[in-house]
């Protein structure tokens, strides 16, 4: 038995070296990391993501990007709750635009009656983006979990670290790459626009000004360019407006976002992006044809994901509150 045992170690640990970049991090991540002192938890989740989403069908897009936005700051973290005046809640990627705080805040309180001090606030993060993605017509994905809570949060730091959609392919590719991710990643996990919405505010300069003469951007479809400036109108107060990314299946999640891009209409200039480059364009016509492809490769990017820089062991905390250190 003993022997047994050394032998799965070390093909665990051989396992860890051969597929993954960090091996050390993500090997002490587990499947069952709660199995033993929170049974319920992924019950718990579930159901209050499904909650969530049965009030409010863009809550599914909002805790999936929530959960992006944390782990592209210093890690899964679960640094992006904290409230503070200079932490990541204030930067210019979630001021006024992010949400689903209420939802997580709702979950931890009902994970904390069943094994109070047990469960971080970032597993809880990824497992309802999870879900989020299920409860709109995604992939299930398996989840490892066994993160801890970080103790700092920095607008700064989001600033510079989470991509932006005015960025050109080869600046988000180089962010995404910082973080251990690759191209295929930068393509996939950019079809999470298949569902939610983006503020006007987000692609207004390729409506109305795009070369800086007064022309909009010549990528975009004629008819979809109407659409959009009645949308939103060349003025100030339209900024807030939101519009579906995906406007044929706004709420459910599928691969019509790819179908999209390859008509030239995507919402963000980062989205139409991926059709200029050869290697992303290839993926993206491969996504709009294989709606099983893009699950299947979603959940793996997801995974990836949800593995940057993740504190585990002593590091970190289990926070009681999600919104401020304990």
């Amino acid at each position: 038995m003993e022997h047994n045992s050394c032998y799965k170690l070390a093909f665990v640990h051989l396992f860890c070296l051969l597929f993954f970049m960090s091996p050390l991090v993500l090997c002490q991540l587990d499947y069952k990391y709660y199995d033993a002192n929170c049974p319920n938890l992924t019950r718990i989740v579930r159901y209050g993501v499904w909650s969530a989403i049965k009030n409010d069908t863009r809550m599914a897009a909002s805790l999936l990007r929530l959960h992006f936005h944390d782990c592209f700051v210093n890690g899964c973290d679960a640094s992006l709750l904290l409230d503070g005046d200079q932490g990541e809640k204030n930067a210019f990627a979630n001021r006024n635009s992010a949400r689903g705080f209420e939802v997580i805040d709702d979950i931890k309180a009902n994970v904390e009656k069943a094994c109070p001090g047990i469960v971080s606030c970032a597993d809880i993060l990824t497992l309802a983006a999870r879900d989020a993605v299920f409860f709109a017509g995604g992939f299930y994905w398996a989840v490892p979990l066994g993160r801890r809570d970080g103790p700092t949060s920095s607008d700064t730091a989001a600033n510079q670290q989470i991509p932006g959609p005015f960025e050109l392919l080869e600046n988000i590719t180089a962010k995404f790459t910082s973080k251990g991710l690759d191209l295929k990643d930068v393509v996939v996990l950019s079809g999470a626009h298949t569902i939610g919405f983006a503020q006007c505010l987000t692609f207004k300069s390729r409506l109305f000004d795009f070369d800086g003469a007064g022309n909009p951007d010549p990528l975009l479809d004629a008819s979809l360019l109407q659409s959009l400036q009645k949308a939103c109108p060349n003025q100030d107060d339209s900024d807030t407006n939101l519009v579906a990314f995906d406007p044929v299946t706004s709420s459910k999640f599928d691969n019509v976002y790819y179908k999209l891009l390859v008509n030239n209409s995507g919402l963000l200039q980062s989205d139409q992006a991926l059709m200029g480059d050869n290697t992303t364009a290839s993926m993206v016509l491969n996504y709009s044809k294989y709606p099983y492809l893009f699950s299947k490769d979603f959940g793996a990017s997801m995974v990836k994901m949800a593995n940057i820089g993740v504190l585990t062991g002593t590091n970190g905390e289990i926070r009681k509150n999600c919104r401020v250190v304990n």
